[in-house]
Order: C-alpha cells, then sequence, then structure tokens
C-alpha cells in the first residue's frame, strides 16, 4: 500500500528516501468497506486521506435529506472535508466508500508539519490545493452556466474512470441533474 504512495510522490516532486519514509511514517492505514464512512456529517474531520485503492465520495445532505455530491475521490487522489480539517468544527460533509477502500491518512498537526519539514511535500500540497480551487471554480461556472448535456460530457471527458465505477444516481447527482434527465442524456448521446 505504501509503495503506491511512494510511487505516487516520486512521479510528482523530487523527494530523499529519508523524506519518503517520513511522509509514510506519519501515515495511518485504513481500510474501508463498502457504505462505511470514513466521516460522518457533525463529526470533526480529523484526518486527510490518500486514496491508494477503492473509491470515496463527499456529500452533503439537505433539509429534504436529499444527497448532493460535492466530489468523488480514486486511487492517487486526497480528500478531506476541508472545512472542519481547517477549522475544527463539525463537519457539514459525510465521507462514505463507494467501494472497498484503502487510505492513508494523516491528522492535521501531522500534516502540517510534513509539509514544514519537507519543501518538496509543501510545494507539491500548494500545488494540488491550486489545481482543486480552480477546478472548483470551473464546476461551479459550468454548473450555472452550461446544460445538463454539456456538463455530462465535460464530466466524462475530465473523468472517464468515474462513470464506469460510480452508480448513475451519483453521478447524477455530482451533476444536479436527476437520474431520469442523465438517462435521457446517456440515451441521446449513445455511449457511456
Amino acid at each position: 500500500m505504501v509503495e503506491t504512495f511512494r510511487n505516487y510522490l516520486t512521479s510528482k516532486a523530487a523527494f530523499t528516501d529519508a523524506e519518503l519514509e517520513q511522509l509514510e511514517a506519519g501515515a495511518l492505514v485504513r481500510k474501508l468497506k463498502r457504505r462505511e464512512y470514513l466521516l460522518q456529517k457533525g463529526d470533526v474531520c480529523r484526518y486527510i486521506a490518500f486514496v491508494v485503492s477503492g473509491s470515496l465520495r463527499l456529500y452533503r445532505t439537505d433539509e429534504a435529506a436529499m444527497e448532493h455530491i460535492l466530489r468523488f475521490a480514486i486511487e492517487n487522489w486526497w480528500i478531506t472535508e476541508a472545512e472542519s480539517f481547517r477549522t475544527g468544527l463539525p463537519a457539514e460533509g459525510t465521507i462514505e466508500a463507494l467501494e472497498d477502500t484503502h487510505v492513508l491518512l494523516w491528522t492535521k498537526e501531522n500534516f502540517e508539519q510534513l509539509k514544514r519539514e519537507i519543501p518538496a511535500f509543501n510545494t507539491l500540497e500548494n500545488q494540488l490545493a491550486g489545481r482543486h480551487f480552480d477546478a472548483q471554480i470551473n464546476r461551479l461556472y459550468t454548473s450555472i452556466s452550461h446544460p445538463a448535456e454539456a456538463r455530462y460530457q465535460e464530466f466524462v471527458k475530465a473523468f472517464p474512470d468515474f462513470y464506469q465505477r460510480i452508480p448513475l444516481h451519483m453521478i447524477a447527482s455530482y451533476l444536479g441533474v436527476s437520474r431520469e434527465t442523465l438517462s435521457r442524456i446517456r440515451k441521446h448521446a449513445g455511449s457511456h
């Protein structure tokens, strides 16, 4: 499991063996069964997770008990409930395994210490945070300015592995459309 993380890191930046060992030593290994929660709404998010295998979703539930998926994470992706992780306040979101999933976890304190002590890791994390912010802005813009068909096509293009692994109703939730609407879009597109 740690080898997957090591390969990920070395593909992104130059790390010494000692730095890699330090990053690995700070990680907790956790195995989640399908439908098991990494975080439940109302709990404080104490970890940032790196997905070694499997998939997760981060979602919030509205007053009518409708789930709204904010993001997915598959192998070599990071996930956390950022607001709770940053502030220490109870989480508004829930993180759930969509498949049997293996993650590496770091506490906020450990993660911050690793960023301070390993410049390449700090640089990598800053780059990832910037890309995540940009992706969220683009997703917001797309959701308010593009029709459902275009949102689906952009989703398939951006995340070609997701639509085969993630249930249709969850993709619909992520796109902000009903399952029926997404089924019509897929039928009209003649693929996926």
